[in-house]
């Protein structure tokens, strides 16, 4: 393992950018140099036990400004880049696609000139050690139509929602800089994350938190959708490996080997919670007696499942949770940290978020 380095993470804000910072910066003696626009979704307060370490710099810049990824680029010069910064959530690219559009596609390709502008002035020996890890989803590559089929790393390409659309065009993006100007680069493609920190827009903590107000648990359709469950902290693990150990111009699929629908999903939740808060809000007998079935989302995409198999055969990963245990140390988390959940839902954590400025 690599030691020592100092990594560009874009994105660290965010709920999976986070849990790689908290990793790195835990298990490591490699530095983080965060770049975060801080949308909604960025919060600092998921970065609050690490911010004061010394190997640690937060720099509040947009990566579609490119003046200012040079300025962060000559100043710290990273030894390698994990680009997670993107807008992530399907519903709100299907409300407003433009976000999408700009961040995930336009701020790729600034950021790969950057990246490729800093990485031609290196010396031979720094130039050969570089990487550009871009981290995507799974959600690149539709739905698949049978119960036994799994998306690899050879699967074609076919995006359902303006979100995915637009992440697939990144991935374009990151492969066409590696082919065309040999910038080093290295694609993941992972599943759905869960685990604490998660937004609360997303369904494993919406359900969660709409349990413990006695409000409707609301599932998409049937519910029948079904999705490979990847805890955070084990994705933080293996997006790791593959920047330090992975090799240039190879694509790793990185999934929980947790194949779930999404009603189960809500059901397992209300099972715990039945465990876990047994004195429920008033007016509720059962928490699943909140489950209640909306219209589902347009192009909303049946099946999602990863074949993991190549990450774990050539860089030795593998997820150390199950979704039983995942989902159970994600309950535990929500309920011992209302702190840092209530400031979301109640919006103050913008304050911060809007207030910042560049700590160094």
């Amino acid at each position: 393992m690599n030691t020592g380095k100092k990594i560009l993470i874009t994105g660290g804000a965010g709920f999976i950018g986070s849990a790689v910072i908290r990793h790195i910066i835990n298990h490591t003696a490699d530095s983080v140099i965060n770049v975060d626009k801080l949308t909604y979704a960025g919060n600092l307060e998921s970065l609050a036990e690490i911010n004061t370490d010394s190997r640690y710099v937060f720099e509040h810049v947009d990566i579609c400004q490119r003046a200012e990824l040079d300025r962060i680029f000559n100043e710290y010069k990273p030894d390698a880049v994990m680009h997670l910064a993107a807008e992530s959530h399907v519903d709100r690219s299907i409300d407003g696609p433009a976000a999408f559009i700009e961040t995930n596609i336009i701020g790729t390709y600034t950021l790969l000139e950057a990246a490729r502008q800093y990485w031609n002035a290196l010396d031979l020996p720094k130039k050969n050690a570089f990487r550009f890890h871009h981290i995507s989803t799974d959600e690149v590559y539709g739905d698949l139509e049978g119960t036994d089929d799994l998306f690899t790393e050879e699967t074609s390409y076919e995006p359902s929602s303006p979100y995915s659309a637009s992440k697939a065009s990144s991935d374009h993006l990151v492969r066409a800089w590696q082919r065309t100007y040999g910038l080093p680069t290295i694609v993941t493609n992972c599943s759905n994350n869960y685990g604490p920190y998660h937004f609360p827009e997303k369904l494993i903590p919406l359900i969660i938190l709409n349990a413990l107000d006695g409000k409707a648990l609301p599932v998409y359709g049937n519910g029948l959708q079904i999705r490979d469950w990847l805890y955070v902290e084990d994705h933080a693990r293996a997006l790791y490996k593959v920047v330090t150990e992975g090799v240039v111009g190879e694509t790793y699929n990185i999934g929980g080997h947790n194949e779930k629908a999404n009603i189960d999903v809500v059901k397992t939740i209300c099972s715990l919670l039945e465990e876990l808060v047994p004195n429920k809000p008033g007016g509720v007998n059962h928490y699943a007696d909140l489950i209640t079935y909306v219209t589902d989302r347009p192009g909303h995409d049946v099946r999602y499942a990863i074949d993991a198999s190549k990450i774990e055969r050539e860089l030795g990963w593998k997820p150390a949770e199950s979704f039983e245990t995942g989902i159970r140390k994600t309950v535990e988390w929500y309920l011992s940290n209302k702190a840092w959940w209530s400031r979301v839902l109640d919006g103050s954590y913008n304050c911060e978020r809007l207030g910042v400025s560049n700590q160094k």
